[in-house]
């Protein structure tokens, strides 16, 4: 090495000078400099969108008076039943059937007007306009919407959980049989799990929100949803098993295949994971999150994909 040149029997080499200067690297160079100058462009859209979308949420009168009754509801859930007062492992049983409910319900408030009202106000076609990105604006009403959402669930749950270690009994239940079952590390669980699946969820109403092109349609969507995910999944489950259908080696992977069952399962096996001493069998761990995350990408596909249409005016 020579004045920081390589050198090829003493004489220096002028291959890198001239490798350089050369049209292609320089081509290179401008290539990778646009690719850089783009991601930062949609990167900047994409947060200018949420930062749109996270205002719009909590400037609507509707979606705050949703959160409050939310935010009620745990606290009255975590009252009237074992709750607070058995210890985490109570509490998380006494949760859970609820937030499989009220989740989808409140994605559904939060989520199916998102793409779709700015479709209906004509803003789509004006951003369209701006050359911003697909991806940058599905993933910035979703990541918007998404930072409402997992916050009001997990702020609710939290709160709840903080009353424990005041209200907790001396004894604990038969749930709790003793402290490294019932403790707030399976609750924290709990909590991580639950905004997992507001995430999932959401990203399915989202991308019903850019699929469809009227309110009515958006809304019967949302509901029929909603009611797949709350009922229709589970009961086809059970149908099947009473009727011989569906075998015990394919339970697992068709349980995947449900959100809510998937959230379920995991909730069981790693919030909870033993009642009355006994195991819970809650299908399998890694099969439920594939499940989960399936469901999320082929969602965010979706929307990402029927964003930009060909332009039609809704009535």
């Amino acid at each position: 090495m020579r004045d920081g040149r390589a050198t090829d029997g003493g004489q220096p080499t002028a291959s890198t000078g001239a490798s350089a200067g050369s049209p292609d690297a320089e081509s290179t160079d401008d290539a990778g400099n646009a690719g850089r100058a783009a991601v930062a462009a949609a990167w900047q859209d994409l947060v200018v969108v949420a930062t749109r979308e996270l205002r719009t949420v909590t400037r609507t009168p509707a979606l705050v008076a949703i959160s409050i009754g939310f935010a009620a509801s745990v606290f009255g859930v975590a009252w009237a039943g074992t709750g607070a007062g058995g210890g985490f492992v109570p509490l998380t049983l006494d949760l859970l059937t609820f937030v499989e409910v009220l989740v989808p319900l409140l994605s559904v408030a939060f989520g199916y007007r998102s793409i779709l009202g700015d479709r209906r106000t004509g803003e789509l076609d004006v951003l369209r306009t701006f050359d911003v990105h697909r991806v940058a604006y599905v993933g910035g009403v979703y990541l918007g919407r998404a930072l409402a959402l997992v916050t009001l669930v997990v702020a609710s749950l939290l709160g709840v959980g903080l009353l424990v270690p005041f209200f907790t009994a001396d004894l604990p239940t038969f749930l709790a049989i003793n402290e490294a079952v019932d403790s707030e590390v399976r609750y924290v669980r709990f909590v991580v799990l639950s905004a997992v699946f507001t995430l999932v969820v959401l990203a399915a109403t989202v991308a019903i929100s850019a699929a469809t092109r009227t309110l009515r349609a958006a809304l019967a969507l949302a509901v029929a949803l909603v009611l797949a995910l709350v009922l229709g999944f589970d009961t086809a489950l059970v149908a099947g098993l009473a009727g011989g259908a569906i075998s015990d080696g394919g339970l697992a992977v068709l349980v995947a295949g449900s959100p809510n069952s998937a959230y379920r399962g995991l909730v069981l096996s790693a919030a909870v994971g033993v009642v009355g001493g006994t195991d819970v069998a809650a299908g399998t761990p890694v099969v439920n999150l594939v499940g989960l995350a399936t469901w999320w990408l082929l969602s965010i596909s979706v929307a990402v994909w029927r964003v930009w249409p060909v332009v039609e005016r809704s009535e």
